[in-house]
């Protein structure tokens, strides 16, 4: 229990201090892609901290409320995780916490924040039957969904679960909002409809959903380190490189990808969906019935 409490601590503490040194991170590799030199790797938390100090302008009531559940649930899914609970719990819980962001955004009456809300559920649409997939496939793997367990094997899950982890990995840049299927939202306000799902964020309420990101990224590269992580030490080293790794991939992909349709995104995760991880699954069983 003690150590329980730790790690959850740890990630409620650490996680947007790890978030946004990666935000800062990808802010400067990406400059030097586009021959430029960037802004420090502690841009993010300067930006955060001038928008804490701007004037918060509500459009309702219920938007503020609405983006600190978005907060809340995104570090209660973290803090589930790390207190090694059942996987498909903190799934459902992310994807809770996603919700009220979109339910955020449609309270407003600004056409920009009620396209990038649509464009926010046909991500969803996109990405959660990998998400559900991913969860099984651990299941499948190692005979639980705690992630307790899961870390606790002999054998890391990714031996058998290759075909998952490919599709976890190609759904993780629809979850990061990077190009191609930066669709709801980008980075950048000179787009068709601005910057999407948080157009009518202002002041410290648009901060947090900065945070908020910064404690999902994290979770989410937690998620890519379990495919890693048993009982050996060794595998907490190779979690680590193989999340950096996918890290600088998605910052690679995001910079060298123009943005597709809708209609696209969805055709292509759920194709990835069925092929990498519906296939793994069924070659999974098919071993195991044989065994």
């Amino acid at each position: 229990m003690t150590t329980k409490i730790i790690f959850i601590v740890a990630y409620l503490i650490l996680a947007p201090f790890i978030g946004g040194l990666l935000d800062g991170i990808d802010r400067k590799i990406s400059a030097r892609m586009q021959g430029r030199k960037g802004p420090s790797v502690f841009q993010p938390f300067f930006d955060v901290a001038k928008l804490f100090n701007k004037e918060v302008l509500l459009v309702n009531k219920a938007q503020a409320f609405l983006v600190l559940s978005y907060l809340g649930f995104i570090m209660f899914t973290g803090a589930l995780l790390y207190s090694g609970a059942d996987l498909l719990l903190c799934f459902f819980t992310l994807t809770t916490a996603a919700l009220f962001l979109v339910l955020a955004s449609c309270s407003t009456s600004s056409p920009f924040s009620s396209i990038g809300s649509q464009r926010e559920l046909l991500q969803m649409m996109a990405y959660e039957p990998m998400v559900i997939l991913t969860a099984i496939g651990f299941y499948y793997a190692t005979g639980s969904f705690k992630a307790s367990n899961i870390v606790a094997g002999n054998m890391s899950a990714i031996v058998y679960l290759p075909g998952i982890f490919v599709g976890f990995v190609f759904i993780l840049t629809i979850k990061m909002r990077k190009s191609p299927f930066d669709l709801s939202a980008s980075h950048h306000p000179h787009q068709e409809i601005v910057k999407g799902i948080t157009t009518e964020l202002s002041g410290g309420l648009l901060a947090i959903t900065d945070i908020a990101e910064w404690y999902e990224n994290v979770f989410l590269l937690s998620i890519v380190g379990m495919f890693l992580i048993n009982t050996s030490v060794v595998s907490i080293v190779a979690a680590v490189a193989v999340v950096i790794v996918v890290y600088f991939l998605e910052i690679l992909i995001d910079n060298t990808s123009a943005r597709m349709r809708w209609d696209k995104v969805l055709k292509l995760a759920w194709s990835v969906t069925i092929i990498a991880g519906g296939i793994n699954l069924v070659v999974l069983q098919v071993l195991k019935s044989l065994i």
